[in-house]
């Protein structure tokens, strides 16, 4: 028996980081983002012979070792599958360790900003979900890798990439001062959806990052009450129901203005967003013809 499971990358559109807690749980946040026809990957093969064998064809790592109940974390290789599987173990399988062989890969590099790492977490369990008969919901799935990624392996981030990845599609998310997570799907008609992908490129700077260092002075930022900090965090929440209503009624240039006020907006938020290099980038493509240039995820590299 074989276990096959993907989920989608997405790209953010608007609102990103208002969805990093230290601005949600105090202010309540909001991001509207889509899901690409890119995917990471999970497959496992259940094994009876006492080792648990996995490969991550997207950063050349593997391990090979004899069934333990718990992997210690604080060696952070492959750090993502080690942290679900110690919680898929303790809280799923009586704290009884598991034999199987893993596979995983994803359509884009680490550190891309179109929420691969999260993405990978969504696949992952997924495929444990199906294995193991868990019948986890959307909304307990998308929590579950939150909450692994966030609080069990202390990594930096906010909400939006866990939800992406487990519902997919056109989403106006909504981060409540309760740190409750609300998904509104969006019902786009297809002439829209196909105007968008005529008028989108994606393109990679040929650079990774990790998102860590941003978010942190972000979080840093917004805690202090940065004045500028605050006032670009507000825009950055309004442009996601404003965009939302873009997208619905097929106005491709109010997209693009927003869009480009979001990344004006985003740069706001930390010294380190930007660098000579995108701007670079972005010069060359506004004097070409683009109506509006930002950068997926965190910033500093990537798509």
């Amino acid at each position: 028996m074989q276990i096959r499971s993907r989920a989608p990358l997405r790209i953010g559109l608007a609102g990103g980081g208002t969805d990093l807690p230290s601005y949600s749980d105090v202010y309540g946040g909001a991001v509207f983002n889509a899901t690409l026809g890119m995917y990471a990957y999970c497959s496992i093969i259940p094994t009876n012979n006492g080792r648990i064998k996995i490969e991550a064809y997207d950063n050349n790592n593997s391990i090979d070792v004899e069934c333990v109940s718990k992997f210690d974390i604080t060696d952070e290789n492959l750090i993502l599958h080690k942290g679900i599987y110690n919680r898929i173990v303790k809280d799923f399988n009586n704290g009884q360790p598991l034999s199987f062989e893993m596979s995983t890969s994803n359509d884009a590099p680490i550190g891309s900003g179109l929420g691969t790492s999260s993405t990978m977490v969504v696949a992952i369990l997924e495929a444990y979900n199906r294995w193991l008969g868990l019948g986890l919901d959307d909304y307990t799935k998308a929590y579950l890798a939150y909450d692994i990624e966030r609080n069990d392996l202390k990594l930096s981030g906010g909400k939006q990439d866990q939800y992406s990845a487990v519902f997919g599609g056109f989403n106006l998310m909504e981060f409540k001062t309760d740190k409750t997570t609300v998904v509104n799907p969006l019902r786009v008609s297809k002439d829209i959806i196909n105007e968008l992908e005529c008028s989108l490129l994606l393109y990679y700077s040929g650079k990774s990052r990790s998102s860590a260092k941003i978010i942190n002075e972000q979080i840093k930022n917004t805690k202090s009450n940065n004045e500028k900090t605050m006032d670009a965090m507000h825009n950055l929440k309004k442009y996601a129901y404003q965009m939302k209503d873009s997208v619905i009624t097929g106005d491709i240039s109010g997209f693009a203005e927003l869009l480009r006020e979001g990344w004006e907006n985003k740069k706001r938020t930390s010294s380190i967003i930007s660098n000579v290099e995108l701007e670079k980038t972005i010069n060359f493509a506004m004097q070409n013809g683009a109506e509006a240039v930002k950068v997926s995820g965190a910033g500093g590299g990537g798509f």
